[in-house]
């Protein structure tokens, strides 16, 4: 998941990529960090927390220069990311470096056995930090050529923001599994962030998509960024982009969210119809597949549970524990709408399904004769390679339990799963998408290093 933006170009670099870390802090709330470079220094301030515990004004009067890149990190269940916030900032023979990764290198521990034979030192648990040190290691005189070395000896998704003193380079993986898009910013400033949202705050005009195995390269000789094809396309996106991680406003490789989730909930309607009284979603993420499957089944929608939102997601905390208490803490019903009706409930996707059974027991206790738990996306049966947070399949309810039984379970008095078939043609059945999670095809496309969608560091 994570975020990640970077600004080149522009006299309030620093600034900009804070807005754009806020305006994407749903990808990742474990700490937000920001560099910047002045031509003669990079400058760093990274901390645990959300975008505005870590950043003042103060801040920024040390975040100097006219390019910054920044990252939100989105933690990996169990883990104490304290000292694992990005960006990360080395110094090296050709100078210092900065660099904020969003993604998860599969060969990981290979490469970081190596390194370590070689007497490299690691601080952190992150992936990110082989990337570091294999540009180090490079005996390249320049640093492209340096990162063009790194990148042939790492395998997974990844999107790349790398910062020196006076460059800024982005690359995206060839299989594109997570998102990154290229803007201009205002003051003509370049601007490269995860998801499109950050460019509506910042008022920056959309260019285009980063290509899958593109590298941008933005220097102050240049009025546009060079552009490199570095690795031959494999274009498979994740869905889960679709389904839940991005906000619905952005525009992700030129799909609509808000449009696809809109589309998977008419065609969850289509497939797993139910008698009811009304429909509602789990708010947020479930919003627009709700009213795509109220539309559907010509029976009415309300938002019937409230969502406290200075309460964060429970799916990207740390420990169980957490996820429990903030179910509670974040969603409440409105009884006058629910009681002695049929409730059909939306959500965007059932993973270990411990929400699931509190949202029930919450509309039951709160006076629904019935609730039918329908789900906007398949069963999730398969652990993601690529940075999803089920690091195992014993987690994965679906992959031990039919819908039958965790209906049971969970306490609904029926469940339902759009299909494989309807996610793909809800999202277009054009393009190759990262389907692991559902299908178990860890070689889609032919190659094994092609992706899937478990664990690490993103």
């Amino acid at each position: 998941m994570c975020a990640i933006v970077g600004i080149y170009g522009s006299e309030n670099a620093a600034k900009n990529a804070y807005y754009a870390l806020f305006s994407m802090q749903h990808r990742g709330q474990e700490s937000s960090g920001i560099s910047s470079a002045d031509d003669t220094k990079i400058h760093l301030i990274k901390k645990r927390g959300l975008v505005t515990d870590v950043f003042d004004e103060e801040a920024f009067s040390t975040l100097k220069g006219t390019c910054a890149i920044g990252h939100n990190r989105y933690s990996t269940a169990g883990n104490d990311s304290i000292f694992d916030a990005q960006p990360v900032f080395a110094r090296y023979k050709l100078g210092e470096i900065s660099v904020a990764h969003n993604g998860n290198l599969v060969n990981k521990n290979e490469v970081r056995s190596e390194l370590i034979a070689k007497g490299a030192i690691f601080q952190t648990g992150m992936d990110t930090e082989n990337i570091v040190h294999l540009i180090a290691k490079s005996q390249k005189d320049k640093l492209v050529d340096r990162i063009k070395d790194m990148l042939t000896r790492i395998e997974g998704a990844y999107c790349l923001v790398i910062q020196s003193r006076s460059k800024m380079f982005v690359i995206r993986d060839r299989f594109g599994i997570r998102p990154l898009s290229l803007g201009r910013l205002p003051d003509g400033g370049w601007v490269v962030a995860s998801e499109t949202c950050a460019f509506d705050l910042l008022g920056a005009t959309f260019i285009r998509d980063v290509r899958p195995g593109e590298m941008l390269i933005f220097g102050k000789n240049n009025q546009e960024p060079i552009s490199e094809q570095v690795f031959e396309p494999d274009f498979h996106p994740c869905a889960f982009e679709y389904i839940y991680f991005a906000r619905p406003d952005s525009i992700i490789d030129g799909t609509n969210v808000y449009e696809s989730r809109l589309t998977m909930g008419k065609r969850l309607a289509y497939e797993q119809p139910a008698d009811v009284d009304l429909v509602i979603p789990v708010p947020d993420s479930g919003v627009a597949a709700a009213r795509g499957f109220a539309e559907g089944l010509g029976v009415p929608f309300e938002m019937a549970i409230v969502r406290n939102h200075y309460v964060g997601r429970t799916f990207i905390e740390p420990t169980q524990e957490i996820r429990d208490l903030k179910v509670k803490l974040k969603l409440s019903p409105i009884s006058s709408l629910i009681k002695g009706k049929k409730i059909a409930i939306i959500d965007d996707s059932l993973v270990r399904g411990t929400t699931s059974k509190q949202i029930v027991k919450m509309l039951k206790d709160a006076g629904a004769s019935e609730v039918h738990m329908r789900i906007a996306a398949p069963e999730i049966k398969f652990p993601c390679r690529y940075g999803i947070d089920t690091p195992t399949q014993t987690e994965l309810i679906s992959a031990s339990y039919s819908p039958e039984e965790i209906a049971d379970q969970i306490g609904a008095d029926s469940l339902g799963f759009l299909s494989l078939e309807g996610l793909v043609e809800s999202l277009g059945s054009e393009r190759k998408y990262s389907l692991v999670s559902f299908d178990g095809n860890y070689f889609a496309g032919g190659s094994a290093q092609s992706p899937g969608c478990n664990d690490l560091d993103l």
